[in-house]
């Protein structure tokens, strides 16, 4: 008969070590950081080893030197997608808010987490671009209207909608707090929160 599991053992055992990538697609503004961040710290709170790779950080330091051309987008996506894959594949539960426009980069993002046998799971923050030009939390909207930039995603570049993603958040009708609570449920159904 086997001993009694001390406290620490039975956390360990109850522990969620499956790495997942969880990409969250969707406009300039749209909301995609905001839930990253709420979701990361709630499940940090549960000893969930957790990273937000941000596509603003990724540009900076792993992308700089890309445009925003549809061929230095699909770059930037699949360095992005490699190194949330090389997490994910290593129990670190990676959250992706970058735009990702086109469906074939966010695929073939998709597909390799496939061939590794890694957990993908692919989020729209679904809102519509007339409440992402009002948020407009970096001022690109504004910058596009008045002249000074072009190739905005959703405005004047193209922005290819997720068919059939695993969640579609709407946060236009919910709080950031409920957006990051209806991510942990399909997480925690699926076993990977």
């Amino acid at each position: 008969m086997a001993a009694p599991q001390t406290p620490q053992q039975q956390t360990r055992e109850n522990h969620v070590t499956t790495g997942a990538t969880v990409w969250l697609t969707g406009l300039p503004s749209a909301g995609k950081t905001t839930i990253a961040y709420e979701l990361a710290g709630r499940l940090r709170a549960e000893g969930r080893r957790v990273e937000v790779l941000d596509g603003d950080e990724i540009r900076e330091f792993l992308s700089a030197g890309l445009g925003f051309s549809r061929e230095d987008r699909h770059t930037n996506v699949q360095r992005i997608g490699f190194v949330a894959e090389l997490l994910a594949r290593n129990g670190v539960l990676a959250l992706v808010p970058v735009i990702a426009p086109f469906a074939d980069s966010r695929e073939a993002v998709r597909k390799r987490h496939q061939a590794n046998g890694t957990a993908y799971v692919e989020v729209h923050v679904a809102t519509p671009v007339e409440v992402c030009s009002v948020r407009d939390v970096k001022g690109l909207y504004a910058k596009q209207a008045a002249g000074e930039i072009s190739g905005l995603t959703g405005v004047d570049d193209p922005y290819e909608a997720p068919d059939s993603p695993d969640l579609r958040i709407e946060s236009q009708d919910q709080t950031v707090q409920e957006s990051a609570a209806a991510l942990k449920a399909l997480l925690t159904e699926r076993g990977l929160a």
